[in-house]
């Protein structure tokens, strides 16, 4: 089969490598689309390997069609549409995924389109709902709301009865975030967030926060809690390393959560398999109902995955990016 093959991050090569196969409960899919995200340009620039034992090729999500089915597998069967979790290896022809990290394409869904799902879903509620506890009425402050995490993030926590605010870094990004339904707007380049936010809440500030930056907001973010607030650390965009004032932390009873997904076990109370089956019991629903939707902000063919990666890097696409697979040469 044919994958893409990260030489450095300014060479991804489309070329022959040994075929995917399902093994031991695992699914084999065709893939017709994979997701971009920030962790296969940091995964080719040489900065983020892949898992011990997981594929080299890069791509943590894809859309298709089941091909084969390994042993001990049962709940699923060729021909069936499907999208899935990865730890790596989307960028192909072919992918063998777990199959506790496959979904069905959800109602409402090009099984293309279904291929900008996986990552977004299950970070944002295994890292808002499942630890964080986002509930209806509470205050959610989103850093890049124009992004995939962040437009998939704005319309599930309108769906849970949030209010939502967004960062963002122009105005053609906060006007898509408050058609999707951001309450609250905030350019990053012109506005203090914390300022912002305080006015917007008498004072009180955010109940959680979902951050992409890491060290370069942890003070402004620590600012903008409120009482019992949680931060919920995503991304290092602004670096890893910075020091936390505890006095604020225990004054506001707040909480500062580091989470990640690529290297969580598939089973266990917080492994894949239990976050795919709460999206699929609380996201999926709401995709149906048409209250979430994939945002798709721009299509290539895998084989210009360098140009893809490119305008992710740039920040200059709102959604996702997609790389399309199925019948390219």
């Amino acid at each position: 089969m044919r994958a893409i093959v990260a030489e450095s991050a300014d060479q991804l090569t489309w070329r022959e490598v040994p075929d995917a196969v399902a093994e031991q409960g695992e699914v084999l899919i065709k893939v017709s689309a994979a997701g971009v995200n920030r962790a296969d340009l940091l995964q080719a620039a040489g900065h983020y390997p892949p898992p011990e034992g997981v594929s080299e090729v890069l791509g943590l999500e894809v859309a298709g069609v089941v091909v084969a089915v390994g042993p001990g597998v049962g709940e699923w069967s060729v021909g069936q549409e499907v999208c899935a979790l990865l730890a790596g290896g989307g960028y192909a022809e072919y992918v063998a995924a777990p199959a506790g990290q496959v979904m069905p394409v959800p109602a409402r869904v090009v099984t293309q389109d279904a291929a900008g799902l996986p990552e977004a879903a299950c970070t944002v509620w295994s890292s808002l709902v499942m630890a964080a506890h986002l509930s209806a009425g509470d205050v959610l402050l989103v850093h890049g709301g124009g992004s995939g995490i962040g437009t998939h993030t704005i319309q599930v926590a309108r769906a849970l009865g949030c209010r939502v605010a967004v960062t963002a870094g122009s105005p053609g990004k906060l006007e898509f975030c408050r058609e999707l339904g951001a309450d609250i707007t905030i350019a990053y380049h012109d506005e203090d967030f914390v300022a912002r936010l305080r006015d917007e809440t008498d004072g009180a500030g955010a109940d959680v926060i979902l951050d992409i930056m890491g060290a370069a907001y942890l003070h402004r973010n620590v600012d903008a809690l409120a009482a019992d607030g949680r931060l919920v650390v995503i991304g290092l965009q602004g670096g890893g390393k910075a020091e936390l004032n505890l006095g604020k932390l225990v004054a506001k009873r707040a909480r500062v959560i580091g989470t990640a997904l690529r290297a969580r076990p598939l089973d266990g109370a917080t492994g894949k398999r239990a976050i795919v089956d709460a999206v699929l019991t609380s996201v999926w629903p709401m995709i149906a109902d048409g209250d979430v939707r994939p945002i798709i902000g721009a299509q290539f063919p895998v084989q210009q995955a360098l140009d893809a990666h490119r305008l992710l890097s740039s920040g200059q696409v709102t959604g996702k990016i997609l790389l399309t697979v199925g019948d390219n040469d």
